[in-house]
């Protein structure tokens, strides 16, 4: 229970899949401003929170899906079967993101739903439609909400080149991913909102660090090597700053004494271009949750399962998630309702992403039998059980 949250030989590991599932859910619900369940969600018990754990793990199962051809020099493949997923994950972010202006559009013109419209970026559609057009499939126009696949394209892109670095030296690849980072935060550079004076939300060049540790921690498995070996004072440490962050975010005390005396490397605590202390806080949290048997003896119990059945359809509940989030926060604005109501509604919406992770997971089930069921009832010996990280960047 001490080992990373990885794949066997045998099967997958369940737990990094319930963790998935829980940053999945966890994503859904903060994705519906203004609800009561939003004060149980990770960010309100430390500075980092579902995004930055996402990321993270879609780092280690990128690495664990595609470094082996990186490992047997066999480039061409393993950088084919990245350019395939960024190309599905784009297809994606396409069609929801039609689909949630087609949302906030009706919201707007036929229930007068302006709140949500400006909230979500939808103004700039309607003042530079034209460009906004244009700016959609170029991922520079994206609607609150609509910009995590984008930074997940551009990260699978960035993984390319890390996984090259990575296979050869760990470190080198983590100190080019450090420098990216600790450029975006001193310049402010960022990548262009088209059309709009600002630059994306989750900037690439500061996320990219986090997804370079999850990369990192990915390698380490597949060499047989503890990227970070268990220590007690690492452990202890990594406990005392979980609770304290928890503390602080929990007490609403505002920024933290002393940052301001720090450069502004360090000083900065904003969520778009991953701030030190997000960054420091789901490193520990990941630290703890590793090291802690009792927290791998409960992920692994019966009762999550159905949870590591929606991390292991991430994507498919990630992108219908996203459209009835937004389409949630259209009804909720058009039809106010009480608290009661909401939650009702919420766990409902919950519901409906274990039946859609419920369906997926029959569908692959289905497909991964179809060719023993061909055979005579005996797969062919090259078949072999699918990755868990295939489903990486979900």
């Amino acid at each position: 229970m001490t080992q990373p949250f990885v794949p066997n030989r045998t099967g997958r590991d369940h737990r990094l899949d319930v963790i998935r599932g829980l940053a999945l859910l966890d994503i859904f619900i903060n994705h519906v401003p203004g609800n009561p369940l939003e004060r149980y969600t990770s960010r309100n018990f430390g500075f980092s929170d579902a995004a930055e754990a996402f990321v993270l793990m879609s780092g280690i199962a990128v690495a664990l899906a595609y470094s082996g051809g990186f490992f047997k020099r066999d480039h061409l493949k393993a950088i084919g079967r990245i350019l395939r997923r960024a190309r599905t994950l784009y297809l994606v972010h396409i069609a929801i993101m039609s689909l949630a202006l087609v949302i906030v559009g009706t919201g707007l013109y036929v229930f007068g739903a302006e709140t949500i419209a400006k909230n979500v970026n939808f103004t700039r559609f309607q003042t530079d439609t034209i460009k906004a057009l244009i700016g959609v499939p170029l991922l520079g126009y994206q609607l609150g909400y609509f910009n995590i696949l984008p930074l997940y394209v551009v990260l699978l892109f960035a993984a390319i080149g890390y996984l090259y670095v990575g296979v050869r030296s760990v470190w080198a690849m983590m100190a080019i991913a450090f420098g990216i980072w600790c450029f975006a935060h001193l310049t402010e550079i960022n990548f262009p909102n088209w059309p709009g004076k600002w630059g994306w939300f989750f900037n690439p060049l500061g996320w990219q660090l986090v997804f370079a540790f999850g990369l990192a921690f990915g390698l380490s498995v597949k060499t047989g090597r503890a990227f970070v070996p268990f220590s007690r004072v690492l452990y202890a440490l990594a406990w005392a700053f979980v609770i304290w962050s928890g503390y602080w975010v929990k007490m609403e005390m505002g920024a933290v004494p002393g940052l301001a005396a720090l450069p502004d490397l360090f000083a900065d605590t904003n969520k778009g271009a991953l701030a030190f202390l997000r960054l420091v806080h789901v490193l520990a949290l990941a630290y703890v949750i590793v090291h802690t048997r009792f927290i791998g003896w409960l992920l692994s119990t019966v009762v999550f399962r159905p949870v590591a059945m929606v991390g292991r359809n991430g994507l498919a509940v990630f992108a219908s998630g996203s459209v009835l989030a937004i389409f949630l926060q259209v009804l909720f604005e058009a039809w106010p309702v009480g608290d009661a109501v909401k939650v009702a509604v919420i766990v409902t919406g919950l519901a409906a992403q274990f039946l859609i992770a419920f369906y997926f997971d029959r569908r692959k089930k289905a497909a991964r039998a179809a060719p023993a069921r061909a055979s005579g009832g005996q797969a062919p010996a090259r078949i072999t059980a699918r990755h868990p990280s295939e489903v990486a960047t979900s």
